[in-house]
């Protein structure tokens, strides 16, 4: 597979984060829209995903945003006193550093993509440029009563819902893998640009979740073999019997149709429980692949052949030393 680099500029707020399975999701409906995106059919791409995917995607991530690191990820999902094992601290100078790692959200990450959990490598919201990354804020919506012409009570009552708004100067990194057998990188950009046109996600006919392509790079593979454990960029759900140890945090995908299934009678998939983006799993095995998981089926009653990405694609992480407790 190619690993691919899309640089993106927010144009508005998103009501739904940017996470590689819903990204693979829109662009599951602009292949099924633009059957020459592809070259195979989707109805192939799709019934053989379980096996050999197209497409892995990456959620988002904050690019150039602080200085000195090309990168920042999420924090990975490892215990914080992991990042202080390296270190000769008193217990009271470990609770007073844990205190503090518990405000720093991400990890700075090199140009070749190896990650190393130490505390220095940590940063905080406030590293990033005067403010920080995003806020959270409310959006208005009503719905009219075509009998009186106006909002009331009830269904017709107006009311919020929230929305994330990244800052002005955010830009965002996308990291996808692609098999140049099925899709080639004018396909890529063309699919993903059309994604940024519409809006993705919640109230995109609102015009929420527009964004635009900077720049798009392909870089090589990231040698998994640097690192002593697997950092993931994409919920996912881990292979059984193929890690020995795995952190991560629970997330749970409510999915819903979007598109034209969006106003069937069962727009609802099947909840999936899977780990989010920046688990850590050390493998049992030599990984051959740049990516982790599986796809899941059976998931949707109005579209039976529907498949949730539960693939990420994974970065080398040297979680340095080792103490029973994290064992």
């Amino acid at each position: 597979m190619e690993l691919y680099k899309i640089t993106i500029r927010p144009d508005s707020g998103f009501g739904t984060s940017v996470k590689g399975d819903t990204l693979f999701g829109h662009f599951c409906w602009q292949a099924a829209h633009d059957p020459d995106l592809l070259k195979t059919d989707l109805e192939t791409a799709i019934e053989q995903y379980a096996r050999k995917p197209f497409a892995v995607f990456s959620s988002a991530v904050p690019t150039d945003a602080v200085q000195g690191a090309p990168h920042c990820f999420k924090r990975p999902d490892i215990p914080l006193d992991w990042f202080l094992s390296s270190e000769q601290l008193s217990k009271k100078e470990k609770i007073l550093a844990a205190k503090d790692l518990k405000g720093k959200k991400w990890i700075k990450g090199n140009v070749d993509l190896i990650l190393d959990a130490t505390r220095k490598n940590l940063a905080a919201d406030s590293d990033f440029m005067d403010n920080g990354v995003s806020e959270i804020g409310t959006y208005a919506h009503n719905t009219i009563n075509r009998m009186t012409g106006t909002t009331g009570k009830g269904r017709f009552a107006p009311f919020e819902t929230t929305i994330s708004w990244f800052y002005p100067g955010v830009l965002l990194s996308l990291f996808i893998l692609a098999d140049p057998e099925f899709l080639d990188k004018e396909d890529l950009v063309k699919g993903m640009s059309r994604i940024g046109k519409f809006g993705f996600g919640r109230d995109a006919s609102t015009g929420m979740g527009r964004f635009t392509i900077l720049d798009t790079c392909l870089l090589p593979l990231p040698d998994l073999s640097a690192g002593d454990a697997l950092y993931t960029l994409a919920p996912c759900l881990p292979e059984k019997e193929r890690f020995n140890q795995t952190w991560f945090t629970p997330f749970v995908r409510f999915g819903k149709h979007g598109d034209l299934l969006a106003g069937v009678r069962r727009p609802f998939k099947n909840p999936v429980v899977m780990a989010d983006e920046g688990a850590v799993c050390i493998p049992a095995e030599k990984i051959e692949t740049p990516y982790i998981g599986c796809a899941v089926t059976h998931v949707s009653k109005a579209m039976p052949e529907t498949v949730v990405q539960a693939y990420a694609p994974v970065l080398p992480i040297r979680l340095g030393g080792r103490h029973e407790n994290n064992l």
